[in-house]
């Protein structure tokens, strides 16, 4: 009979959301928002198209594992309107994150199964989320509804 050999998994941090479910962040893609505009401003056409590719991205590198985009706050400085229209500023790191935690179904073996969601969010530094201590909206998401089990 073969058997399976658990590996632990290891985690760069661990959040604990608002709902009290601790998630393990296993995997963390950090970039300046707007480090590939080579011309042009910031715009919602261009933020709009940026977003839309992160979301691609993130489902073709971590296949199989939900995708939730938490929307950006978007701000709009006094400043003149382009052919694009009025200038609208992201926060300046853009975050693509893997999470792990325990399995929803509580039917399933907890050694054979854990949930999973990969996460697309915006935040003003680059730093990492822990504990309670990451952006308000990371912290309220609502992992039952979002996250998806698989097995091991």
């Amino acid at each position: 009979m073969h058997q399976r050999l658990k590996v632990p998994t290891m985690a760069l941090t661990r959040v604990v959301l608002t709902s009290g479910r601790s998630v393990d962040l296993t995997g963390l893609h950090l970039s300046a928002t707007y480090a590939n505009v080579l011309e042009g401003y910031p715009c919602k056409p261009l933020n709009d198209h940026a977003i839309a590719g992160l979301l691609r991205s993130a489902e073709r590198f971590h296949p199989g594992a939900p995708v939730h985009l938490i929307p950006p706050p978007r701000e709009y400085p006094d400043q003149f309107a382009g052919a694009f229209g009025p200038v609208e500023v992201l926060p300046a790191v853009t975050c693509v994150g893997s999470f792990r935690s325990e399995a929803l179904d509580p039917g399933h073996d907890r050694a054979l199964y854990r949930s999973r969601l990969t996460v697309v969010w915006f935040q003003p530094t680059s730093c990492i989320p822990a504990g309670y201590d990451a952006e308000t909206e990371l912290l309220d998401m609502d992992w039952e509804r979002l996250a998806a089990d698989e097995e091991l």
